[in-house]
């Protein structure tokens, strides 16, 4: 197959049209002609020696050929806008640090995590973005972000070529609001039989381990909310609607953005945090002062 003068004008309205649905809406997008369209279309499946394109309906969809042509035009054309806005942060003298955070992940520990970056010369750029945690490695894999903060490590004999990190662990502590927390702390852990909890989804890693202590401690709670957003958790724990568990290292932190204080101490459930980065030629400058302080200091973020 010739690769020789590849043109990516001719591959970027493909992706335009197949992000359309077809070749009017797109010549619309661009303010071109249709006939230009199909001619540039036209031109880069000869190229390719491929069909990229099939008509479903009234729409037009990739082929299986054009399924993958568009997989990897999505990361390079991404890379494209990425490219442009951090040239325009370089001249704003500015380092841009895309960070993929776990919806399940304190909040408070995510800044902590990236607290490193204040240490390099250049001013850091932080984009944060939130979601599940298999969306944020696939987008990690596609170097959509530089890197994910999570509370698990990447599943062993996963296909994306990503790297775990273990920044740290913490000990876990029983919070509420003070009413609660003089209900409940006499007596603890057995006074927790049929109270009132707020728990992580049980799709989140420390759910397991929760459950897991429970049983340890012959408690069977009243589970009145489960939450896949640490922060939606926290914040219903603020309003008194039951007990939750945070890490022992945020317990300042709990104490004062959200009147939560102390019920007791779960020290044999353990939290862990996560740095996940991805196999690139050129190591982000941030990331790369992250890892360095984790294995300069792999104990300095251990919490008991």
């Amino acid at each position: 197959m010739k690769t020789t003068g590849f043109n990516y004008r001719h591959l970027y309205f493909f992706w335009v049209v197949a992000k359309e649905g077809g070749v009017t809406r797109a010549a619309e997008r661009l303010g071109l002609a249709v006939q230009t369209i199909s001619t540039q279309l036209a031109l880069l499946e000869k190229e390719l020696g491929k069909s990229l394109l099939q008509p479903q309906g009234r729409r037009l969809v990739p082929t299986e050929a054009g399924r993958l042509a568009l997989g990897y035009a999505d990361q390079i054309f991404l890379l494209g806008e990425q490219m442009q806005e951090a040239l325009a942060d370089t001249d704003a003298e500015k380092m841009r640090l895309t960070v993929g955070i776990s919806d399940s992940l304190p909040k408070l520990m995510a800044y902590r995590m990236l607290d490193a970056t204040r240490s390099l010369d250049k001013p850091v750029k932080l984009v944060c973005l939130e979601d599940e945690f298999e969306s944020l490695l696939a987008d990690l894999a596609l170097h959509k972000l530089d890197l994910v903060l999570t509370d698990r490590a990447v599943p062993a004999g996963a296909s994306l070529r990503v790297s775990s990190h273990l920044w740290g662990e913490s000990a876990m502590k029983l919070f509420a609001i003070p009413a609660l927390a003089e209900q409940y702390r006499d007596n603890f852990p057995h006074s927790l039989h049929g109270a009132p909890f707020l728990l992580p989804a049980r799709n989140n890693a420390l759910r397991g381990r929760i459950d897991e202590w429970m049983v340890q401690q012959g408690v069977r709670p009243d589970v009145v909310g489960e939450f896949e957003d640490n922060a939606m958790l926290n914040a219903f724990g603020r309003k008194g609607l039951g007990l939750f568990f945070a890490s022992a290292s945020l317990a300042a932190d709990i104490e004062e953005q959200f009147g939560a204080v102390l019920v007791g101490d779960a020290s044999s459930l353990r939290e862990q945090f996560y740095v996940i980065s991805n196999e690139r030629k050129i190591m982000h400058p941030a990331l790369d002062v992250i890892l360095a302080a984790i294995q300069s200091h792999p104990k300095i973020h251990k919490e008991t």
